[in-house]
């Protein structure tokens, strides 16, 4: 018998043992399909919805000293922003979260704004919390705004036009797709989320197929067979994939119907069958990667749990373009494409920004990531060459 026979053996035999497992099979294939839709139409419904509330709700800011500055209390009033007294202690009340922002007028405004001079208004928050972005940004908005229009009106009174104090007006013009202003919504959240289920999308049969087997003691038979190590690892790993595979495309067909079935901002994301298609081929390397090194890790394991164990640190492996990304911003260059995580995350956004991407690219990335996956496959071929593999830790 053919090595290849062998092989389809092994697949089927694999493919067996898992469906016999009702709850692990469900585990790999629709766990992530069902739980991806509903984290993308709750984040998106939480979102909007949030967004929605602090930008129309009335806002109650704490103000020292508003007697100084009644004309300012009564403008931000208008704008839906009323002021409240504010506690004996501020700084422990935004500390505390019970405060977002706060406005403070010093005794010298009234003084300053009758002679001219810039009035000062002290805009109290906490930089490093989330929530209070929003209000504060309503709030330096208004205040600004009513400063340019008290300029205004000092030069017209003055006969002055005021256009006079602007030599230089700033247009933008911002040359970002609407595809890609559609697609920074889900620009940190979505390549993470793929590139995970993809990179240890068969680790539940894999593990079960290699540790698992030693530990039953069913994996010496299996190698006693005629069966070239290479076809017996091969068959392990392409069950593995064919799992991972379908549990992937489950994925990308949650991620379609999430997003035509979610709210405004979702609805505009290109869910297109080239786009999904596009994702499965940047997916699918990683899945061949993910799986071989998978294999290699397992068949090294003294036990189930050792090779269990794994799956921790694997999973932070694809978070680390994103904080690479984040704290340090480079501009997309081809030799990126060669990097395992680093290439899968920026083609990804590519794809969600429905920027082009030239062949070279597909090439290096393709190239690389392929000749990846057949050196893990090769060292976990090694691996199973050893004899000591068939003898539980």
């Amino acid at each position: 018998m053919s090595n290849l026979k062998w092989m389809w053996c092994v697949v089927r035999k694999e493919l067996l043992d898992i469906a016999r497992d009702r709850r692990t099979l469900f585990m790999a294939l629709l766990l992530g399909p069902l739980m991806y839709p509903l984290l993308m139409l709750g984040m998106n419904f939480m979102a909007e919805k949030r967004m929605k509330t602090e930008q129309d709700r009335a806002l109650e800011v704490p103000v020292i000293g508003a007697e100084h500055a009644p004309n300012l209390v009564a403008h931000l009033a208008t704008l839906g922003i009323q002021a409240v007294d504010a506690p004996a202690d501020l700084d422990a009340a935004i500390a505390g979260q019970d405060i977002d922002v706060a406005i403070e007028i010093p005794a010298s405004f009234a003084e300053d704004w009758h002679a001219g001079r810039p009035a000062t208004v002290e805009i109290i928050s906490d930089s490093t919390r989330r929530n209070a972005e929003t209000p504060t940004r309503r709030v330096r908005t208004a205040i600004a705004a009513y400063g340019q229009q008290v300029g205004a009106l000092r030069l017209l009174a003055r006969g002055i036009d005021p256009s006079v104090v602007q030599p230089v007006a700033v247009g933008t013009r911002d040359t970002a797709s609407e595809e890609a202003k559609r697609g920074i919504l889900l620009a940190i959240l979505l390549p993470y989320l793929l590139i995970l289920s993809s990179f240890i999308g068969g680790s539940y049969l894999i593990l079960d197929a290699t540790a698992g087997e030693r530990e039953r003691q069913s994996l010496e038979p299996l190698l006693a067979t005629p069966a070239s190590r290479g076809a017996i690892v091969s068959g392990k790993i392409a069950a593995a994939c064919i799992i991972g595979m379908a549990s992937l495309l489950l994925t990308l067909l949650a991620f379609k119907i999430s997003a035509q079935m979610g709210t405004s901002a979702s609805r505009m994301l290109d869910v297109s069958f080239v786009a999904i298609g596009k994702m499965l081929l940047v997916l699918l390397p990683m899945l061949f990667v993910g799986t071989s090194l998978l294999t290699f890790l397992a068949a090294t394991a003294k036990s189930m749990k050792e090779a269990q164990s794994h799956i921790v640190w694997l999973m932070l492996l694809p978070m680390v373009p994103s904080f690479v990304l984040m704290i340090n911003p480079i501009k997309t260059e081809l030799w990126q494409f060669a990097v395992p995580f680093l290439a899968q995350n920026q083609l990804l956004l590519k794809i969600i920004r429905a920027e082009p991407i030239a062949p070279e690219v597909w090439g290096v990335y393709l190239g690389a990531s392929l000749a990846l996956a057949a050196a893990l496959w090769l060292l976990a071929v090694w691996r199973y060459g050893q004899e000591k593999l068939a003898v539980a830790g």
